[in-house]
């Protein structure tokens, strides 16, 4: 589950993601928007007004216990049983770039296989400059929601299927060097699989 607030750009609203989903139906309650898949599921929460939690952040966030608690007495108010529990930083992990073509319609992306440790590797669309195979990078995988608030989804880029990305600094909101460009590259020691919240970056 991923809880999305940024006052400037939204107001006091509260965006939670449930999961991925495509095709939704809107409803609203009180101040809520359900957002919900083709089978009825919920997917989503919009939450306005919500000042009394005292939110703080620029994208993704974590609520405090206090702060769930508050929320879900709200929501069991209109009859919306969540739980609050889960996190977006499991999202993002290590892997070791093992394959990369030009992709075949773009002249400025690549088409690469990733390693983050699971079963098969990935294929990941990539537009940045300085990816290479040997690489170790930080991939969001499908369901992270960046800082800006783009969800990451199982996509095709110009006719080639991505699961994933393959982050910058800047995309990752942490501290960017402005000479450097392209996606961030990691020591090499560094475990395939590693979570980016276990690194010290």
């Amino acid at each position: 589950m991923l809880f999305f607030y940024n006052k400037k750009m939204l107001g006091e609203t509260l965006l939670i993601t449930i999961k991925s989903s495509e095709n939704n139906i809107y409803e609203d309650k009180k101040n809520i928007t359900l957002i919900k898949d083709n089978s009825g599921n919920l997917v989503g929460l919009n939450i306005f007004n919500v000042e009394n939690l005292n939110l703080a952040g620029d994208g993704n966030i974590t609520l405090t216990d206090e702060q769930k608690e508050k929320l879900l007495t709200r929501l069991e108010k209109n009859g919306i049983k969540i739980d609050l529990d889960g996190t977006n930083e499991e999202y993002f992990v290590v892997g070791e770039v093992l394959t990369k073509e030009k992709h075949p319609d773009a002249d400025k992306l690549s088409v690469t296989t990733v390693n983050i440790g699971a079963e098969d590797p990935l294929q990941i669309v990539c537009g940045a400059s300085n990816v290479a195979v040997g690489q170790k990078v930080v991939v969001a995988t499908i369901g992270a929601m960046m800082p800006s608030g783009l969800l990451i989804k199982k996509s095709k880029l110009r006719g080639v299927e991505s699961n994933g990305m393959l982050c910058s600094k800047r995309e990752l909101g942490l501290p960017v060097d402005e000479e450097v460009k392209g996606i961030l590259v990691l020591d090499a020691d560094i475990k395939v699989g590693t979570k980016l919240k276990d690194l010290n970056l």
